[in-house]
């Protein structure tokens, strides 16, 4: 599946509170950083996943998000530090922005 132009338009609205952004498409998908930090990507499905790292995981988890995982070429599971953001904060710029924020400050 091709990440269509109106995702990556809805994904860079939504965390256009967070300033200037810069993107890389990578892996099908897309990479969205905030002064050079990568704190979020848009996958291929449009999904939008915010990167986890350094505790900020355990606040993902604690708050219900549910962490990326596939599954190899090979049958082995594997997964990456992003969390799908829930759906109710896709329609809450203020409140994707605060959690985007959050990711970033345990990135920097």
């Amino acid at each position: 599946m091709s990440l269509s132009e109106g995702d990556i338009a809805f994904a860079l609205e939504l965390f256009e509170g967070l300033g200037p952004l810069t993107t890389r498409k990578m892996m099908g998908g897309l990479c969205l950083y905030a002064d050079g930090t990568i704190f979020a990507m848009v996958h291929s499905d449009g999904a939008i996943l915010l990167k986890g790292a350094n505790g900020f995981d355990d606040e993902l988890n604690a708050a219900g998000w549910r962490h990326w995982s596939y599954t190899r070429k090979d049958g082995a599971p594997s997964s990456m530090p992003y969390w799908y953001l829930p759906e109710d904060l896709l329609d809450d710029p203020n409140e994707a922005c605060t959690w985007a924020r959050k990711a970033l400050s345990a990135l920097t």
